[in-house]
């Protein structure tokens, strides 16, 4: 069954693309590997730090975000637990594959001058704490085995978040779906159902045949000419 299995990128806006490079590459290790003029958005850079080879953090800097001043509890949370707009990034976690490198991870981000707090034991992960450049709230965790669902689906907390018994096993079991080959057509506008804000002008784009977007909105090549080399190895 075809489903969305980890993360490909996250995009998180930014005021300033260099401090955030330097803050996930110094404290988090994370290694550049991308740094473009954003395909279709003029003024717009995209940077990619990586994960793995197939899940990066992404930033985006826009000249207006300079002019737009965040608000904590609404634009961002002011720590893991505090509320903020729905829709926003109250948290984002990152994963590494062993306590050891959890506290490993506590003392790298502490030798660069950043207060952090944890590891906490929260039953499937333990998880450390610390804040990122322009208010971002990040967490570092690990898990030693998959997420139990019959220990970890609260019944309490189900009632509570109007959760009925039928759409529960719906949501823990959701229906199988093969695909058909990419041959559902787009469905027309509904209000009723989440869609983007794109600019009017931009709007007939969603009623194009699905080769015409591709063929004419996608940009595949890079910015600088690499010579032909021996394909590199996937690392994990």
């Amino acid at each position: 069954m075809p489903k969305a299995n980890g993360l490909h990128h996250l995009a998180i806006s930014t005021a300033d693309i260099k401090k955030q490079i330097e803050f996930f590459s110094d404290v988090l290790g994370m290694e550049l590997v991308a740094l473009y003029w954003m395909h279709g958005v003029e003024g717009a850079f995209h940077g990619f730090l990586k994960l793995h080879d197939t899940a990066s953090v992404a930033f985006v800097q826009r000249p207006e975000n300079a002019k737009i001043k965040p608000q904590i509890g609404v634009s961002h949370a002011q720590n893991p637990t505090a509320p903020c707009a729905p829709g926003t990034m109250q948290h984002v976690a990152f994963n590494v594959d062993t306590e050891a490198d959890l506290l490993a991870m506590r003392d790298r981000i502490r030798s660069r001058g950043i207060q952090i707090i944890g590891p906490l034991d929260h039953g499937f992960c333990k998880s450390i704490y610390f804040a990122g450049l322009e208010n971002l709230s990040l967490e570092i965790s690990t898990s030693s085995e998959p997420i139990d669902a019959r220990a970890w689906i609260d019944p309490e907390v189900v009632g509570l978040a109007g959760i009925s018994a039928s759409e529960l096993e719906r949501y823990k079991s959701p229906a199988a779906y093969a695909g058909k080959g990419g041959a559902v057509k787009q469905p027309p506008r509904d209000p009723a159902k989440p869609n983007q804000v794109w600019p009017d002008n931009f709007q007939v784009v969603f009623d194009w045949p699905d080769e015409k977007v591709t063929a004419t909105l996608s940009q595949n090549e890079p910015p600088v000419k690499v010579a032909d080399e021996a394909p590199v190895a996937r690392s994990a």
